[in-house]
């Protein structure tokens, strides 16, 4: 199971989930990005297929799930892979509220490279 999940440096690893953080009122907006310094190929061989991100508040047992972002659009078409010109960015952007402190975990999955993940703190 510790194998499970890859992670490394961002800045130099194109497969880990960046998470970037905001406070909007009462929300806090997550964003989440795989390829952020160096793009992330999004061809219908090579692809990021999802992202989830999960809060983990300080003193709890288990984390929730905040959200889970599937990208479908990797160019493939009737005429073949890479045919359409249609295709999805590894981004996911969502609001959660929450008065606890406790962290934030991204995952995410590309078809060729497996399971990768990231974590931050978020302080209240």
């Amino acid at each position: 199971m510790k194998n499970l999940f890859q992670s490394a440096d961002w800045k130099t690893e194109k497969h880990v989930p960046v998470i970037d953080l905001a406070k909007r009122g009462d929300q806090h907006q997550v964003t989440v990005t795989v390829g952020k310094e160096i793009a992330h190929p999004n061809t219908t061989a090579h692809h990021i297929a999802w992202i989830e991100i999960y809060f983990h508040p300080e003193g709890e047992k288990f984390p929730y799930m905040i959200g889970r972002f599937d990208f479908s659009a990797h160019g493939a078409s009737i005429e073949g892979a890479d045919k359409s010109g249609i295709y999805t960015s590894s981004e996911a952007v969502c609001f959660f509220q929450t008065k606890k402190s406790g962290t934030l975990h991204a995952s995410s999955y590309c078809n060729i490279h497996g399971l990768w993940a990231n974590s931050v703190e978020l302080k209240v």
